[in-house]
């Protein structure tokens, strides 16, 4: 990462200076962070997380795991921790998931679980006719407007609530990235189902997530990401195929998925 010049002394290569440098706009610090104060911890109990099949939480840091994000966000620190690492993907891929589609024709969307508003930010500025509201718990709203999200941002809004028990307004497009990887099967069934009562004839869904490849032969980060899951969450990552039958279990039709090349890829589907 560093690089050894003839006068003796040594300074970041491009690379390091781009992703590595706290004050870089492509900086991967709070993830890097993220993973070794917390996820690193965590993957210490990968043996007792396969036994098991539950989050690790417990063990890691003395919090019981039976609700997921009341172990993530077990502080105001561990949550503003875990809301930069969240934030920071999206500077490398966000716009390559907005644009794997064309989403022109949804003027109203929904972020569920949209967090900081990293990946709404870039769907304002690709759909000028756009506008997005992130629907989130409300001590991540609060934060995400004191920290995230400025005034000129005008095209973003912000709901507090929990999509799980409260309502979900009508809206054209639901976004859900990085969510339904976090749930079990009927979970991720009775929010998609909810969802699909809320889209407007015509709309959709829009999941951002990981996949696998249909014989769980990789890619080698899928399969990480689904053990990182399975020991922080009650989740797992999934093929094409398993997001197609919950996407359609669900009500929804002409589902689609589309490869990115980068971290997160794209499945779309319509009401």
């Amino acid at each position: 990462m560093w690089i050894f010049s003839l006068q003796g002394h040594y300074s970041n290569t491009d690379v390091s200076t781009l992703y590595l440098v706290k004050s870089s706009p492509k900086t991967l610090y709070h993830m890097i962070t993220y993973y070794s104060q917390t996820t690193y911890k965590l993957w210490h109990f990968l043996p007792e997380a396969i036994r098991e099949g539950k989050s690790q939480y417990e063990r890691g840091f003395g919090i019981s795991s039976k609700e997921v994000f009341e172990a993530i966000y077990r502080s105001e620190e561990e949550m503003l921790k875990f809301l930069y690492h969240m934030d920071t993907i999206w500077t490398i891929c966000g716009k390559d998931i907005i644009q794997a589609f064309d989403l022109s024709v949804f003027c109203s969307v929904y972020d569920l679980g949209g967090c900081t508003g990293g990946l709404a930010k870039h769907f304002v500025s690709t759909y000028n006719e756009t506008t997005v509201t992130i629907m989130d718990l409300p001590s991540v709203v609060q934060t995400a407007k004191k920290k995230f999200v400025t005034d000129e941002e005008q095209r973003i809004h912000f709901l507090e609530g929990d999509f799980f028990n409260d309502p979900i307004p009508e809206a054209d497009l639901f976004v859900l990235a990085r969510i339904i990887h976090d749930w079990t099967e009927e979970k991720c069934l009775n929010l998609l189902r909810k969802i699909y009562q809320s889209c407007r004839p015509g709309g959709g869904v829009l999941l951002v997530e990981v996949l696998l490849n249909e014989d769980r032969s990789g890619p080698l980060t899928s399969q990480l990401f689904s053990l990182n899951m399975l020991i922080q969450t009650e989740g797992r990552e999934r093929t094409p195929t398993e997001y197609t039958k919950l996407l359609a279990d669900s009500g929804f039709r002409d589902i689609e998925a589309k490869v990115t090349g980068k971290l997160y890829d794209v499945i779309l589907a319509r009401k």
